[in-house]
């Protein structure tokens, strides 16, 4: 039995309170309205970070930064990140729920002119976004929803840590070969041919 509407444990899963305001659907399957709206919530987090990446796959792209490789790198996560949002979205649906159609956010990437900062940004939202899948699984599993904890543990938890593992040891790498933090660049810049071979694993 799902928790009164009223009710929710403190989380810092970005639930989506527009639900709050519905009626809900009545072919919902055992789907607890906590959990919709944090589906919901994390779904559109997914699409305003796949625009993020999106935006910085263009900087790159850009004559007086011109890193390619990188660029399509970026880009590559960009369609990641809007896949993962769009099987919670079909995963929600499939479970009788209901999404929200929200104003996704500015990407917030104008400053970012160099290799490094787009790199310590990209693992700093993933290690946030482990973080919020981690209390997705615990939201489902306390309000009596042990298959959404399952789907959300497999589908899009464990296909982050590979990618922090990986992006953790690039950055190391960057930094020991001169990647600077600003538009000058450095020697490192010289080196993406090589640094996009470990970005490429990834894939």
């Amino acid at each position: 039995m799902s928790e009164p509407r009223g009710k929710r444990l403190k989380s810092g899963v970005p639930a989506c309170k527009t639900h709050r305001a519905q009626v809900g659907s009545k072919v919902k399957q055992n789907l607890p309205s906590a959990v919709e709206e944090a589906l919901c919530g994390v779904s559109t987090s997914l699409m305003e970070f796949s625009y993020r990446l999106h935006a910085l796959a263009k900087i790159f792209e850009q004559d007086d930064v011109a890193l390619p490789r990188v660029a399509e790198f970026f880009q590559k996560e960009s369609v990641s990140e809007q896949k993962q949002a769009e099987a919670m979205l079909h995963y929600m649906s499939e479970r009788g729920g209901q999404y929200c159609s929200k104003v996704v956010q500015r990407p917030g990437t104008e400053q970012v002119c160099a290799l490094l900062p787009a790199l310590e940004l990209l693992l700093g939202h993933w290690k946030e976004e482990m973080a919020v899948m981690v209390e997705l699984c615990q939201l489902a599993r306390e309000h009596g929803d042990p298959h959404s904890s399952s789907v959300v543990k497999s589908r899009f938890l464990q296909p982050l840590a590979p990618k922090i593992k990986l992006l953790g040891d690039l950055l190391t790498n960057a930094r020991r070969v001169g990647c600077t933090s600003n538009s000058a660049g450095g020697f490192g810049e010289y080196l993406i041919d090589q640094l996009y071979e470990e970005l490429t694993r990834s894939a």
